[in-house]
């Protein structure tokens, strides 16, 4: 799995002209999923995306977590996170996991973030054309792949 955080101070998905979630301060969260990725992958990624201290604390330090600032997520599925670009000038992805792997993985990931953060998720629609709106703080913006763990 690969995750994309981007601090945010606002963020919105909207599908067919409806905001389908939007928050306010908090991480904007892209999740690419591959077939290789794993219940134990999702966990690893979860407890890292809440863990993360980024948000600054009284003194303009990166030290405070989501829960530390009552952050909300925003968390979207893009499968492009795994194109592969070695060839040529058109990505190809087939490292990313089919609907039928993906889906399962993406739902569940919404259940463990909420039930860490202690409320809902926001999220966008697996697989349609998403537009995305942002405000990146910072910037701020940190990549996380569970295949670099160590």
């Amino acid at each position: 799995m690969r995750a994309v955080l981007q601090r945010v101070t606002e963020a919105s998905c909207t599908v067919e002209e409806k905001i389908t979630g939007e928050i306010k301060g908090g991480f904007l969260v892209l999740l690419g999923i591959e077939d290789a990725d794993t219940t134990e992958d999702l966990e690893w990624l979860a407890q890292k995306i809440i863990g993360m201290r980024v948000f600054g604390d009284e003194n303009g330090l990166m030290n405070k977590a989501l829960a530390d600032i009552n952050g909300d997520i925003l968390l979207i599925s893009q499968f492009t996170l795994f194109a592969s670009t070695k060839k040529g000038n058109r990505p190809g992805f087939t490292k990313a996991a089919k609907p039928d792997v993906a889906i399962p993985l993406y739902e569940k990931m919404i259940e463990k973030l909420s039930a860490l953060l202690g409320k809902k998720v926001e999220t966008g629609i697996f697989g349609a054309d998403m537009k995305i709106a942002l405000v990146n703080d910072g910037p701020t913006t940190i990549l996380i792949d569970t295949k670099n763990k160590e």
